[in-house]
């Protein structure tokens, strides 16, 4: 029998971000076990500080539409502070992973009108029949959201586990506000990010893409002695 580490590791491995979905709804059934797989994740003082809108069926294309219609028309703003600045070697993962993608889509660096279309993409889900609308309480501030990415975390592996495709969407975050406003938010929920999922079109170019892990020589270091 396999044991479990090996297993989790198989997940991990298979685990990728899913950037075009068949549309096939995932059964009611899986999506229950995969929150309750999720609802496990380990959180400060047990607060267990996520809570999730989960849109389906017509209501994530609904979304889709005002979704998008609303960045086109709108600025960025964010309940999170984003990113300042990305600086040595995370600038240079970041440009790997956009560089990596808009290859696999055929789509050239100086094609600005293909990069725009394409990052709307992200607000219609990639085609995904699901999304999982992921907030905290704004009085839980940084913890709130450093317990709602474990979830995410746990949501994401839990769903590869039963062969649902996931893509973790901080882009919804970015607005925030057409967010809260098409799905009734009150102002005390933060948003934090979005998950789509579904069934992952296995033709789809997005797809024949993956991301490098970085040696743990480079994020990990050792103290042993003093």
């Amino acid at each position: 029998m396999t044991d479990a580490a090996t297993a989790l590791e198989t997940i991990l491995d298979d685990r990728h971000s899913c950037r075009g979905f068949t549309g096939e709804p995932v059964p009611e059934e899986t999506i229950e076990r995969i929150l309750r797989m999720a609802q496990r994740t380990a959180s400060w003082c047990n607060s267990q500080a996520w809570q999730v809108d989960l849109v389906s069926g017509p209501a994530t294309e609904a979304f889709a539409t005002a979704l998008t219609d609303w960045v086109v028309t709108h600025e960025m703003r964010s309940d999170l502070p984003a990113p300042e600045r990305y600086e040595g070697v995370y600038a240079d993962r970041r440009r790997a992973s956009g560089y990596g993608l808009y290859t696999a889509l055929g789509i050239e660096r100086s094609d600005h009108d293909a990069r725009a279309g394409q990052m709307l993409e992200n607000f219609r889900f990639f085609g995904a029949p699901h999304v999982a609308l992921i907030t905290t309480d704004a009085g839980l501030g940084t913890y709130g959201a450093v317990d709602c990415g474990g979830y995410v975390a746990t949501f994401l592996s839990a769903a590869t586990s039963l062969g649902v495709a996931t893509c973790a969407q901080a882009a919804l975050a970015l607005y925030s506000d057409g967010v809260r406003e098409h799905l009734g938010l009150g102002e005390d929920r933060l948003v934090v990010c979005g998950i789509a999922f579904g069934y992952a079109d296995a033709d789809h170019p997005a797809n024949s893409f993956r991301t490098e892990r970085a040696d743990l020589g480079d994020v990990v270091r050792h103290h042993q002695s003093t």
